[in-house]
């Protein structure tokens, strides 16, 4: 039963816990900032092919956690939209519905849920342990190459969709996880330290 409630139960974001009264404007704020986030991290990459690889993955996880699961959807959402709209926002070359068909619309469908479950954890706070921490951002990235790896395999074979969007990309991905946990303890050692005060 207890652990029931472990999984009903809702935390405050990291966002909610900063600002507790924010409202609709405070939580426009935040998905516009996070999506301009989003397209800068997409900026930061390095070249593979087909899929570039960014820290997009790891910004994405982390509006989850500090987003919480509505928020950071919505924000992705926003993103995406920008996208769709034909703005420069993507790790690759163009935008608009032909680059959202590519090699790289499974990852973005990815985003989406990993945003969403990342989030929806930290609401549960796994944010706030650092074992859960990894867990959460662990089963983000999952969430993140499942979609991208299958897309990729009904374009170009399974073989080479693992070998393509999945392998070259399982160390980053472990620094990522571990970089992000970091940075959500810290970020919520901040917020507790000043609370306190």
């Amino acid at each position: 039963m207890a652990y029931a409630n472990t999984l009903t139960q809702r935390a405050s974001s990291l966002l909610e816990t900063v600002a507790p009264r924010g409202g609709l404007l405070t939580a426009a704020t935040a998905a516009v900032l996070g999506s301009l986030l989003l397209a800068a991290s997409a900026k930061v990459q390095v070249p593979f092919w087909p899929v570039p690889m960014t820290m997009q993955s790891m910004v994405v996880i982390l509006l989850g956690m500090a987003y919480g699961s509505r928020l950071a959807t919505a924000t992705v959402l926003l993103y995406l939209l920008e996208g769709l709209a034909g703005l420069p926002v993507f790790a690759g070359p163009g935008a608009g519905p032909a680059y959202m068909a590519g090699p790289t619309a499974g990852y973005l469908l990815g985003f989406v849920l990993a945003a969403g479950v990342t989030g929806w954890l930290a609401e549960r706070g796994w944010d706030r342990s650092p074992v859960k921490a990894v867990a959460a951002l662990a089963i983000g990235h999952a969430l993140l190459f499942v979609p991208g790896v299958a897309w990729m395999a009904v374009l170009f074979g399974g073989e080479k969709a693992v070998a393509l969007g999945l392998t070259p990309f399982l160390a980053a991905t472990v620094l990522k996880t571990a970089l992000g946990a970091a940075i959500m303890q810290a970020a919520w050692k901040v917020v507790t330290r000043r609370s306190q005060a």
